[in-house]
């Protein structure tokens, strides 16, 4: 089974930068979005930024002129440029890909930003 491992979380100052990567273990086909989305204590899980494969993006509005996903098809990865941390940011960020018939999700990297 194919899986998604997230890297480059950790524990940084608030207005600092944070970039992290999602790599898959094989190659998947047919990718139709990658996206991060991240999960705050006692928070629902909320979309961060998608791109498609065609190249549309969107972003969450809380990361809007922060953040920054991009892909590198040659490389089967996606990442995401976090700058200006904030405190609100922390959270569990969580890698996945889209197929048409599923959802591949990666365990997750902790994102802690302090004040």
């Amino acid at each position: 089974q194919v899986h998604l491992v997230e890297s480059g979380g950790g524990l940084v100052q608030a207005g600092r930068s944070l970039r992290l990567s999602c790599a898959a273990s094989d190659i998947i086909y047919s990718i139709n979005a990658m996206g991060w989305y991240r999960q705050a204590p006692g928070k629902q899980r909320e979309l961060v930024a998608r791109i498609t494969s065609g190249g549309r993006i969107n972003y969450a509005d809380s990361v809007k002129g922060r953040f920054i996903i991009s892909r590198d098809n040659a490389k089967n990865t996606v990442s995401l440029q976090m700058n200006t941390l904030k405190p609100e940011d922390t959270a569990v960020y969580y890698c996945t890909w889209s197929t048409r018939t599923y959802d591949y999700w990666g365990q997750g990297t902790q994102v802690t930003v302090s004040s």
